[in-house]
């Protein structure tokens, strides 16, 4: 089965390193560039299947290089981001095919939707087991964030490498069920509550 692979266009590198940090945790291969002039050639370059795209950026803007990428490739999914949402530019959007039109700023849960959406729909639906992979590590990411910890501090108090903590968070390793029960320890939590809704 494929790894949706997720091409973010946006000259804020925060907003950039958000998604960044957020795709990775969910299971996909993310590319990000900040220089809309160089998206084109990244589009041409890669295997892309969704990109994210702002409309605001200096030297181009996000519907002129929507038009550029739509030349060359009319089935890669077009996730618009925008701070400054208006009738122009959704009307632009939808006469170039646009998956999903997303104002800033925007709910993770809205994002991840128009993600799944777009997999469904291009049949790259992850495996249920790399969802339940993404689902725990993602778990593990934000119980670990709302309590402060880095993953050196996690990595003492569970007695694993920090490169296999990140490895699970970013759902690229599969947990054995002792390393789960010792960062679910660390954690203070029972180990049920890293599997989501599973």
């Amino acid at each position: 089965m494929p790894q949706l692979n997720v091409l973010v266009v946006d000259d804020d590198k925060d907003v950039c390193e958000y998604l960044e940090d957020f795709l990775a945790s969910e299971g996909y291969r993310v590319k990000c560039v900040n220089d809309p002039t160089q998206a084109l050639g990244e589009v041409k370059a890669d295997d892309y299947h969704v990109c994210v795209l702002d409309l605001m950026m200096p030297k181009l803007n996000g519907i002129d290089l929507l038009e550029q990428i739509r030349q060359t490739d009319d089935d890669l999914a077009v996730i618009i981001l925008t701070g400054y949402p208006s009738l122009e530019t959704a009307t632009s959007s939808i006469q170039h095919d646009v998956s999903a039109y997303i104002r800033k700023p925007f709910s993770i849960n809205e994002f991840r939707d128009a993600i799944h959406r777009i997999a469904k729909k291009k049949g790259l639906l992850l495996r249920r087991e790399d969802e339940l992979h993404a689902t725990i590590g993602r778990s593990i990411r934000e119980l670990r964030k709302s309590r402060g910890l880095t993953l050196k501090q996690m990595s003492r108090r569970t007695n694993l490498s920090v490169s296999l903590l990140s490895q699970i968070e970013r759902a690229e390793s599969s947990a054995s069920v002792s390393s789960l029960f010792k960062v679910a320890t660390a954690l203070d939590v029972k180990i049920t509550e890293l599997f989501g809704d599973y």
